[in-house]
């Protein structure tokens, strides 16, 4: 049987699954600064909030979640209202398939459509790599034409240890 792989757009019915891949994230990796994974409801007023404006995707693989991404407003400033801040999620037993990337294959175009022209991602950082951060999110985001264009030291604690932050830019308009 071949494994059926789809784009589309999320629903509030996803909250429960993208809590589950998220959780991941935040319990074992330095990949999100947040401490508590969010409840079902508050990742259900995430969507709400970003969907009213900003394209929020997920990739099944036959019928399953398996990853997610969704742009949001990098700043309230109004003369900001061309750039989006990025954040994608695969399910860790999905990673380094080529769903991150599809991911962005469908959201950028239509970003780009909504008059975006700049895409921000900012990503944990820490050299050397250790137990909860490697710099995959960082290679992955070069891979895919973002370019480094800032890097924070220590801006973010997590584990008892400091870790770095860096942004990558990609233009897209």
């Amino acid at each position: 049987m071949d494994d059926k792989v789809i784009v589309r757009d999320v629903t509030a019915e996803d909250a429960e699954r993208l809590v589950e891949i998220y959780s991941h994230y935040v319990l074992n990796t330095a990949v999100s600064f947040e401490y508590e994974v969010p409840t079902i409801e508050e990742f259900r007023q995430r969507i709400e909030k970003i969907t009213a404006r900003f394209p929020y995707l997920v990739c099944e693989k036959n019928g399953k979640v398996i990853g997610y991404v969704y742009a949001g407003e990098y700043s309230v400033r109004s003369a900001y209202s061309w750039t989006a801040a990025m954040s994608i999620y695969v399910d860790k037993d999905y990673r380094r398939q080529g769903i991150g990337t599809l991911l962005y294959k469908n959201i950028e175009p239509r970003l780009k459509e909504m008059g975006i022209v700049n895409l921000l991602a900012g990503t944990a950082y820490c050299e050397p790599e250790d137990e909860y951060l490697t710099h995959a999110s960082s290679c992955f985001h070069m891979s895919c034409g973002y370019a480094e264009a800032a890097h924070f030291k220590k801006i973010g604690k997590k584990f008892d240890r400091w870790y770095d932050l860096k942004w990558y830019q990609k233009a897209i308009g």
